[in-house]
């Protein structure tokens, strides 16, 4: 009797590996976003067009870093107590009004200006006020405590690169030099679809053999948080003919389209089928798991994701293979996530020549550090475990037993957010 396989994608012919696939798509897909001039407001997460160039010094000027008092260096005594006159002061965004003169002490505070001919700070802990006058100890070094005009930021310099998607201190950075509007990539409109004779919106009836479409929903909110402009095309019944027409339509007004379901190897999957009617099949199945039947390819010019139907096998396919295939789209110069090394927490056996996904949640050690823990139940349909877990555990193809205590990488959800 032959041997029974535990593996539902076993056969069918050789799998691609994760790297091949990842090149592939990087190889088959670039840039095709629009650009558009937005205010600061709105840049958050978005891609930006063009190198940005700072059109002034960060600091425009040199100023204190310190509350105390701006001298002279040369005023000092070598080795001993220096006392100089208290004459002026100095605030931010309140400046001396003239230039320093020799043998006295200006009253500085945090971030003003420093006046033209001083070079030195005493920080105001160190000194002793006497009346108008302020004794300075010896020992500090020309120019402390003083920030120059520039430090932070070059005029003509470029400060953010094109490509980058925006974060906060970023759109800080732009604020500083004193942009208000910044060249963004337009945002990518994406077709979703769930397919499924099984699938009902939350909330309606739900016959016997029926369940309600979490897929789309958690699809959307990917997106969303790519920053992409979702149209929900709702639920496509288990009808080749009504599959091919609906891919199509969408290929129209789209610039690209992710399905989930219906890409396996069942009478009833047809998405994969429809695909190859319409345009082109670029890969199918995958040397991994959770997420082995993963069509990617192109409809009429526009990227096509198939991904798979159960839940967590979805989520995971699109952060490591839909989410950078849409960042390169969107112009992102950086698609790949970073992942951590930690250790691991538990021990775990797989098949050589496939990458896996562990989904664990990071717990204390004991010893002021963090490993990951393994979510006991491994299904690929719980989609619980997405929620109790922090990010994933990724395995490589050559590892057969891990070992606890191991270390692994780790891809934290929070890194793909």
């Amino acid at each position: 009797m032959a041997q029974l396989s535990d593996d539902c994608f076993a056969h069918g012919g050789s799998l691609m590996g994760v790297d091949e696939a990842l090149g592939l798509l990087e190889r088959r897909v670039g840039c095709i976003a629009a650009s558009e001039t937005a205010p600061l407001a709105a840049a958050l997460d978005r891609i930006l067009a063009e190198d940005l160039a700072a059109a002034r010094n960060v600091p425009p000027y040199d100023n204190s870093a310190v509350d105390g008092y701006a001298i002279s260096f040369d005023d000092l005594a070598a080795g001993r107590e220096t006392r100089l006159k208290i004459a002026g002061r100095a605030a931010a965004g309140h400046p001396l009004g003239r230039a320093h003169e020799r043998g006295e002490a200006v009253r500085i505070f945090t971030g003003a200006a420093m006046p033209e001919g001083a070079d030195t700070v005493m920080m105001q802990e160190d000194c002793l006020r006497e009346g108008d006058e302020v004794v300075i100890p010896p020992g500090i070094k020309r120019g402390a405590n003083r920030r120059k005009a520039g430090e932070d930021v070059k005029a003509g310099s470029v400060i953010l690169r094109a490509g980058r998607r925006l974060r906060p201190q970023d759109i800080g950075l732009a604020a500083s030099v004193g942009c208000t509007m910044l060249p963004l990539r337009q945002a990518l409109r994406v077709a979703v679809f769930s397919t499924g004779d099984e699938l009902r919106e939350p909330g309606s009836a739900t016959p016997p053999g029926t369940v309600y479409d979490a897929n789309r929903f958690m699809l959307a909110a990917l997106l969303q948080r790519l920053g992409c402009a979702v149209a929900d095309l709702g639920i496509l019944p288990d009808r080749r003919a009504v599959i091919e027409g609906a891919l199509a339509e969408a290929a129209q007004a789209h610039d690209a389209i992710i399905t989930s379901g219906g890409v396996s190897t069942g009478e009833e999957d047809h998405v994969r089928a429809a695909l190859e009617a319409l345009g082109s099949l670029h890969f199918w199945r995958l040397a991994i798991k959770p997420g082995r039947p993963l069509a990617f390819g192109q409809i009429r010019g526009k990227a096509f994701l198939g991904l798979p139907g159960n839940p967590v096998a979805m989520m995971v396919t699109f952060l490591r293979f839909a989410r950078p295939l849409l960042l390169r789209l969107m112009g992102c110069s950086e698609t790949a996530p970073v992942l951590y090394r930690v250790r691991a927490d538990f021990e775990h056996k797989k098949k050589e020549g496939r990458r896996e996904w562990v989904r664990a949640r990071l717990v204390p050690d004991g010893a002021g550090g963090v490993v990951a823990r393994k979510f006991p139940r491994e299904g690929a349909g719980i989609l619980s475990s997405m929620v109790e877990a922090d990010g994933l555990a990724e395995l490589p193809e050559s590892l057969t037993h891990l070992e606890r205590g191991s270390m692994v990488d780790f891809l934290p959800f929070s890194e793909v957010s």
